[in-house]
Protein backbone atom coordinates (compact mmCIF):
# COMPACT_ATOMS: atom_id res chain seq x y z
CA UNK A 1 0.00 0.00 0.00
CA UNK A 2 1.22 3.58 -0.85
CA UNK A 3 1.88 6.22 1.67
CA UNK A 4 2.08 8.80 -1.20
CA UNK A 5 -0.43 11.58 0.07
CA UNK A 6 -3.36 12.43 -2.53
CA UNK A 7 -3.13 16.61 -3.31
CA UNK A 8 -6.91 16.04 -3.32
CA UNK A 9 -7.05 14.40 0.50
CA UNK A 10 -4.14 17.92 1.13
CA UNK A 11 -6.79 20.38 0.04
CA UNK A 12 -9.86 18.87 2.31
CA UNK A 13 -7.75 18.23 5.22
CA UNK A 14 -6.75 21.82 5.01
CA UNK A 15 -10.30 22.62 4.11
CA UNK A 16 -11.16 20.95 7.27
CA UNK A 17 -8.21 22.64 9.26
CA UNK A 18 -8.34 25.87 8.54
CA UNK A 19 -6.25 27.10 11.51
CA UNK A 20 -3.19 24.01 10.20
CA UNK A 21 -1.10 26.99 9.60
CA UNK A 22 -1.54 29.27 12.28
CA UNK A 23 1.30 27.39 15.16
CA UNK A 24 3.63 26.86 11.97
CA UNK A 25 4.51 30.03 10.17
CA UNK A 26 7.79 28.97 9.42
CA UNK A 27 6.44 26.07 7.02
CA UNK A 28 4.29 29.06 5.60
CA UNK A 29 7.92 31.21 5.02
CA UNK A 30 9.15 28.31 2.83
CA UNK A 31 6.35 27.41 0.63
CA UNK A 32 6.02 28.92 -2.82
CA UNK A 33 2.98 30.16 -4.57
CA UNK A 34 1.64 31.19 -7.96
CA UNK A 35 1.29 35.23 -8.63
CA UNK A 36 -1.73 36.64 -8.40
CA UNK A 37 -3.29 37.53 -11.65
CA UNK A 38 -6.04 38.99 -10.20
CA UNK A 39 -5.96 42.71 -8.83
CA UNK A 40 -6.48 41.60 -4.93
CA UNK A 41 -4.22 38.74 -3.92
CA UNK A 42 -5.89 36.08 -1.46
CA UNK A 43 -5.68 36.79 2.31
CA UNK A 44 -3.20 33.89 2.68
CA UNK A 45 -0.67 35.16 -0.36
CA UNK A 46 -0.23 38.83 2.16
CA UNK A 47 -0.58 37.05 5.31
CA UNK A 48 3.03 34.91 3.84
CA UNK A 49 4.61 37.89 2.05
CA UNK A 50 3.68 39.57 5.12
CA UNK A 51 5.40 37.28 7.16
CA UNK A 52 8.30 36.92 4.86
CA UNK A 53 9.06 40.82 5.44
CA UNK A 54 9.06 40.62 9.13
CA UNK A 55 11.46 37.57 8.25
CA UNK A 56 13.55 39.49 6.31
CA UNK A 57 13.54 42.51 8.77
CA UNK A 58 14.37 40.29 11.85
CA UNK A 59 17.50 39.34 10.42
CA UNK A 60 18.52 42.85 9.04
CA UNK A 61 18.15 43.73 12.80
CA UNK A 62 19.83 41.12 14.17
CA UNK A 63 22.51 41.65 11.82
CA UNK A 64 22.89 45.48 12.51
CA UNK A 65 22.47 44.23 16.52
CA UNK A 66 25.59 41.94 16.30
CA UNK A 67 27.95 44.56 13.83
CA UNK A 68 27.12 47.16 16.77
CA UNK A 69 28.02 45.09 19.43
CA UNK A 70 31.40 44.06 17.60
CA UNK A 71 31.78 47.83 17.14
CA UNK A 72 31.34 48.35 20.26
CA UNK A 73 33.72 45.75 22.00
CA UNK A 74 36.38 46.74 19.70
CA UNK A 75 35.70 50.28 21.09
CA UNK A 76 36.31 49.46 24.60
CA UNK A 77 39.06 47.40 24.30
CA UNK A 78 40.87 50.09 22.31
CA UNK A 79 39.96 52.52 25.09
CA UNK A 80 41.17 49.80 27.66
CA UNK A 81 44.63 49.68 26.27
CA UNK A 82 44.97 53.85 25.44
CA UNK A 83 43.53 54.23 29.36
CA UNK A 84 46.26 51.98 30.62
CA UNK A 85 49.18 53.61 28.58
CA UNK A 86 48.18 57.14 29.99
CA UNK A 87 47.75 55.51 33.38
CA UNK A 88 51.29 53.61 33.10
CA UNK A 89 53.09 57.00 31.61
CA UNK A 90 56.09 58.43 34.18
CA UNK A 91 55.76 61.95 33.48
CA UNK A 92 53.92 63.90 31.02
CA UNK A 93 56.07 63.81 27.74
CA UNK A 94 55.50 59.90 27.88
CA UNK A 95 51.89 60.43 28.47
CA UNK A 96 51.93 63.15 25.22
CA UNK A 97 53.71 60.34 23.31
CA UNK A 98 51.12 57.41 24.25
CA UNK A 99 48.35 59.68 23.36
CA UNK A 100 49.70 60.83 19.72
CA UNK A 101 51.10 57.04 19.08
CA UNK A 102 47.60 55.32 20.25
CA UNK A 103 45.31 57.59 18.64
CA UNK A 104 47.17 57.38 15.20
CA UNK A 105 48.13 54.02 15.19
CA UNK A 106 44.92 52.27 17.18
CA UNK A 107 41.74 55.00 16.35
CA UNK A 108 43.20 55.73 12.61
CA UNK A 109 43.30 59.42 13.13
CA UNK A 110 45.46 60.92 10.47
CA UNK A 111 47.04 64.08 12.87
CA UNK A 112 47.14 64.00 16.64
CA UNK A 113 48.47 66.66 18.62
CA UNK A 114 48.42 67.06 22.56
CA UNK A 115 49.53 70.55 22.98
CA UNK A 116 50.21 72.75 26.11
CA UNK A 117 49.85 76.60 25.72
CA UNK A 118 50.15 79.73 28.03
CA UNK A 119 47.34 82.17 28.89
CA UNK A 120 48.11 84.47 26.10
CA UNK A 121 48.91 81.81 23.62
CA UNK A 122 45.48 80.46 24.27
CA UNK A 123 44.02 83.95 23.61
CA UNK A 124 45.94 84.38 20.66
CA UNK A 125 44.99 80.72 19.16
CA UNK A 126 40.98 81.58 20.37
CA UNK A 127 41.71 85.34 18.47
CA UNK A 128 42.81 83.94 14.97
CA UNK A 129 40.35 80.71 15.02
CA UNK A 130 37.22 82.68 16.12
CA UNK A 131 36.72 79.40 18.12
CA UNK A 132 36.58 79.64 22.40
CA UNK A 133 38.75 77.39 24.56
CA UNK A 134 37.14 77.80 27.91
CA UNK A 135 37.28 74.41 30.29
CA UNK A 136 35.25 72.03 29.22
CA UNK A 137 34.85 72.71 25.84
CA UNK A 138 34.70 70.68 22.79
CA UNK A 139 34.62 70.97 18.99
CA UNK A 140 33.68 68.50 16.74
CA UNK A 141 32.95 69.63 12.78
CA UNK A 142 34.54 70.33 9.49
CA UNK A 143 35.62 73.85 9.72
CA UNK A 144 38.24 76.39 7.43
CA UNK A 145 41.32 75.28 5.68
CA UNK A 146 42.61 78.22 7.04
CA UNK A 147 41.66 77.41 10.73
CA UNK A 148 42.95 73.68 10.10
CA UNK A 149 46.33 74.88 9.19
CA UNK A 150 46.78 77.36 12.09
CA UNK A 151 45.43 74.40 14.39
CA UNK A 152 47.21 71.52 13.17
CA UNK A 153 50.10 72.60 10.60
CA UNK A 154 48.50 70.30 8.05
CA UNK A 155 46.20 70.91 4.73
CA UNK A 156 44.96 67.59 4.53
CA UNK A 157 42.87 68.06 7.71
CA UNK A 158 39.66 68.58 7.07
CA UNK A 159 37.35 67.68 10.21
CA UNK A 160 38.60 67.61 13.77
CA UNK A 161 37.92 67.07 17.31
CA UNK A 162 39.06 69.60 20.04
CA UNK A 163 39.28 68.92 23.43
CA UNK A 164 40.03 71.30 26.20
CA UNK A 165 41.89 70.15 29.06
CA UNK A 166 43.72 72.34 32.09
CA UNK A 167 46.94 71.66 33.89
CA UNK A 168 47.78 74.30 36.62
CA UNK A 169 49.50 77.04 34.68
CA UNK A 170 48.47 75.46 31.25
CA UNK A 171 45.95 74.95 29.16
CA UNK A 172 46.14 71.91 27.34
CA UNK A 173 44.65 71.27 23.63
CA UNK A 174 43.35 67.51 22.59
CA UNK A 175 43.25 67.80 18.42
CA UNK A 176 42.53 64.92 16.37
CA UNK A 177 42.42 65.75 12.69
CA UNK A 178 41.07 63.42 9.62
CA UNK A 179 41.35 63.76 5.95
CA UNK A 180 38.19 62.56 5.92
CA UNK A 181 35.83 65.54 5.95
CA UNK A 182 32.56 63.79 7.48
CA UNK A 183 34.45 61.79 9.99
CA UNK A 184 33.70 64.40 12.97
CA UNK A 185 30.65 65.90 11.63
CA UNK A 186 28.04 64.44 14.70
CA UNK A 187 28.39 64.34 18.08
CA UNK A 188 28.86 60.67 18.35
CA UNK A 189 32.28 61.02 19.63
CA UNK A 190 32.11 63.93 22.12
CA UNK A 191 30.89 61.33 25.05
CA UNK A 192 34.81 59.32 24.18
CA UNK A 193 36.57 62.25 23.81
CA UNK A 194 35.30 63.65 27.08
CA UNK A 195 36.03 60.28 28.74
CA UNK A 196 39.78 60.98 27.47
CA UNK A 197 39.78 63.91 28.65
CA UNK A 198 38.87 63.57 31.94
CA UNK A 199 41.39 60.50 32.24
CA UNK A 200 44.13 63.29 31.13
CA UNK A 201 43.68 65.86 33.57
CA UNK A 202 43.17 63.28 36.49
CA UNK A 203 46.87 62.05 34.82
CA UNK A 204 48.52 65.28 34.85
CA UNK A 205 46.93 66.44 38.33
CA UNK A 206 48.97 63.65 39.70
CA UNK A 207 52.22 63.76 37.93
CA UNK A 208 52.08 67.87 39.47
CA UNK A 209 51.46 66.55 42.66
CA UNK A 210 54.21 64.10 42.74
CA UNK A 211 56.52 66.69 41.31
CA UNK A 212 55.35 69.56 43.79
Amino acid sequence: MSNKLDAKDVELFLLDNLDFFESRESLLSEMKFKDSTSSASSLLERQIYKLRDEQKDLMGLLTSFIETAQLNEDLFNKSKELTLSILDASDKDEVISAVQNDFTKSFNINNCQLNFYSNSEIDNIEKETGMSFHKGAIHCGSFSSEKMVFLFEDSKVESAAIAVLFNKTEIGLLKLGSYERTRYLGDEDTTFIEYIRDILEKKFQSIDSLNA
